[in-house]
């Protein structure tokens, strides 16, 4: 979650120069737009921006109205419709025929809970977390809470509820979204009508590179860009050094047979073998293919791949298709990569596609980039008895 991490980084740097802030979230769009739910941009009294929440078209507009809300020192929700043709009248040109909601919440660092240290939370521990934003799409000029909540994974909260009638379901419906992992968005109606972006959030993913070679560089510094944490491992002291991996979250010094205790795997984290010393990447691949990662890939030609699984069953080790099917080999997409930087472009795209669940086709040849359908919408009408039976 690097843009998330960019904003803490920014707000800090803004709350220590006494500058006031305000968070713009996109918290639900109807239709086309160029980024979705969840998309957020920090904003400080001065007009610095960080983060996004359009293709660059509504953060003018959205820079006014959060300098009006801290002035006014409170929310604000903004609507774009863009589904007339006639969107000039927004002074945005948007043309993505899609309304966009957006709330822009002023940042108090004196209140413990502000979306800022909500973020904190989550990003000091690597694990999901659901993230609750709530609004009013009802009645735009009436209480916008904002973002407000946070449930974690052992099941502990952090922040408070807008409103005491919705505190059971709405608790309900985010253990749901962390145990399923789809962000939903939901109105509920008892009393007030509050809608709630409900989110999971994820921890970043998290590269582990068996290699610390010249075609390793490139690599690391690609996912660098992408806010990926990486992990460097190799047996070679002179070759896996700070010096050369500036920007390498951690560099481990390791034979095969230790190097796995001293990393954390999970279903973040994606594995490339690449250290050209084939003895090591079969060692590490007999360890690693029972784990069924998202993504395990080994750099070299596919023959040598097939070599080593083949040599791995002959010592008696059962690769099932589970295992088989989260193995690319040889690593990358086809786009013509020649050089290391190119093999590491197209290394990083595979990943990302993979994490993704996508094909990493050409969208030229897609109909639509994303869904245009709305995104999830849920009314839950309350009523006394359905409020009792939460409790």
């Amino acid at each position: 979650m690097k843009e998330l991490q960019d904003i803490v980084n920014a707000f800090d740097v803004a709350n220590k120069a006494g500058k006031q802030t305000a968070l713009a979230t996109v918290v639900l769009v109807e239709g086309s737009s160029y980024r979705r739910a969840g998309a957020r941009m920090l904003v400080t009294e001065d007009g610095e921006l960080t983060g996004a929440i359009s293709g660059g078209c509504l953060e003018g507009d959205a820079l006014r109205k959060a300098r009006q809300v801290m002035v006014q020192n409170k929310p604000m929700l903004v609507t774009y419709d863009t589904t007339d043709e006639d969107d000039a009248k927004f002074g945005v040109g948007l043309g993505c025929n899609g309304i966009i909601h957006i709330l822009i919440e002023p940042i108090f660092s004196v209140e413990r809970d502000n979306p800022i240290q909500l973020f904190k939370v989550f990003l000091a521990k690597r694990e999901p977390v659901v993230l609750i934003t709530v609004f009013s799409l009802h009645d735009k000029k009436g209480p916008q809470p904002g973002t407000c909540l946070l449930l974690k994974k052992d099941e502990s909260i952090k922040g408070s509820f807008p409103d005491a009638e919705i505190k059971d379901p709405l608790l309900a419906d985010a253990r749901y979204v962390l145990k399923n992992g789809n962000s939903v968005t939901k109105t509920y109606v008892y009393g007030n009508k509050f809608t709630c972006f409900i989110e999971l959030l994820q921890p970043a993913v998290s590269l582990v590179i068996f290699g610390a070679g010249n075609d390793a560089i490139p690599l690391v510094q690609f996912a660098s860009v992408l806010g990926w944490h990486i992990t460097l491992v190799d047996g070679r002291a002179n070759y896996a050094v700070a010096d050369r991996f500036p920007l390498a979250k951690k560099i481990i010094i390791s034979k095969p047979e230790h190097a796995l205790l001293q990393l954390m795997l999970d279903d973040r984290t994606v594995v490339i073998l690449m250290t050209h010393n084939y003895n090591y990447d079969m060692a590490m691949l007999r360890q690693l293919l029972p784990l069924e990662l998202p993504y395990l890939a080994a750099l070299g030609p596919k023959k040598r791949l097939e070599r080593i699984l083949e040599e791995l069953q002959n010592e008696g080790m059962k690769i099932t298709p589970g295992q088989l099917a989260s193995v690319y080999g040889p690593a990358g997409l086809d786009i013509g990569s020649e050089n290391s930087d190119e093999i590491a472009l197209s290394v990083i795209a595979e990943m990302q596609a993979v994490l993704a669940k996508r094909a990493g086709t050409s969208l030229r040849d897609k109909p639509t980039i994303h869904d245009r359908e709305p995104e999830p919408l849920i009314n839950q009408e309350l009523t006394t008895v359905e409020i009792n039976h939460f409790k």
